[in-house]
């Protein structure tokens, strides 16, 4: 198989943390998610455990009790975040944190959210770097799968500030680790591009460490 190196690079440099352009009255069909997971089962995984678990929801009820969860833990850390931004002079840095404050009022009206989770607790001598390592992989082979399917997502933890709660909402064992939340939904146009970032030559290093 010959790949498209343009059209993966374009899929890897515009699949961007999409907040404000979520169509939050358009419905995900299960079939999609789906699809979208059997392309996150193709990341790698530590020891090939495959232990992911994907939660899928889209109960009103249940999407509003954890929207009310993490407006709980924002608190209001994404308004004094912006203005620390905004005084700093870093614009794009203060779009993010308006963006994730839309994201926060209207999680609950997102249509589907989703919880990618291992089964396991992390262990503490680790740090849990290989646990996590076992789920993230998944998580970006699932945003990837959604980018192509014209839908969008962001990579939030907010929430397991109250993981505890979370998984009594949701019926989620104590032996289970949720690693995120993922809202769900198609997206409000395709124009993303790639985001503004330094060129490679300045946070590339050969051999050794340098000083810059």
């Amino acid at each position: 198989m010959v790949i498209d190196v343009a059209a993966a690079d374009e899929l890897l440099t515009t699949t961007r943390a999409v907040r404000k352009r979520l169509d939050l009255a358009r419905p995900v069909p299960r079939e999609v998610i789906l699809d979208c997971v059997r392309i996150a089962q193709q990341s790698p995984t530590g020891s090939n455990t495959q232990t992911w678990r994907w939660l899928v929801v889209t109960d009103p009820g249940k999407k509003r009790a954890i929207a009310d969860l993490y407006r709980a833990a924002a608190g209001e850390y994404f308004p004094i975040a912006k203005g620390k931004a905004e005084a700093a002079g870093n614009d794009q840095t203060a779009r993010v944190y308006d963006s994730a404050q839309y994201l926060s009022d209207h999680l609950h009206e997102v249509p589907v959210h989703v919880f990618p989770c291992l089964i396991g607790r992390p262990p503490e001598a680790t740090r849990g770097a290989g646990f996590f390592a076992s789920i993230y992989p998944a998580v970006w082979n699932f945003n990837l799968a959604l980018r192509a399917r014209g839908l969008g997502t962001v990579l939030t933890t907010l929430h397991l500030v109250k993981e505890a709660e979370a998984a009594k909402i949701l019926g989620i064992p104590e032996n289970v680790t949720q690693a995120a939340l993922l809202p769900v939904a198609y997206t409000l146009g395709d124009d993303f591009k790639p985001a503004k970032r330094p060129p490679p030559e300045d946070i590339t290093f050969f051999e050794t460490w340098e000083k810059r």
